[in-house]
């Protein structure tokens, strides 16, 4: 979670509060399918890419509401555990 602003807001305004997700890969695995794309709107459980290993195919879910800020993953990659697979701006 990101606050921008002073702690007592600017202006008057309170501060702003910026609510950032991290969705890592939760073990080694191919990038089977890249669903989502940045900008795009997901709301909870939406998938937002595929991840294939040993054979069965892992949907990897939005965890809440928000925008799709990064997705720095490709279709044929292999990521590692802990590796990060997209990055969501909850609302």
């Amino acid at each position: 979670m990101f606050l921008f602003g002073d702690s007592n807001g600017e202006g008057g305004r309170p501060a702003r509060v910026l609510a950032v997700s991290t969705i890592r890969a939760e073990m080694a695995a191919t990038v089977w399918k890249v669903v989502a794309r940045e900008g795009d709107s997901v709301g909870p459980d939406d998938v937002l890419v595929v991840l294939e290993s040993m054979k069965m195919e892992i949907p990897v879910l939005a965890e809440a509401s928000g925008r799709v800020v990064s997705l720095p993953v490709a279709e044929g990659a292999l990521v590692q555990e802990g590796d990060v697979l997209a990055v969501l701006q909850q609302d």
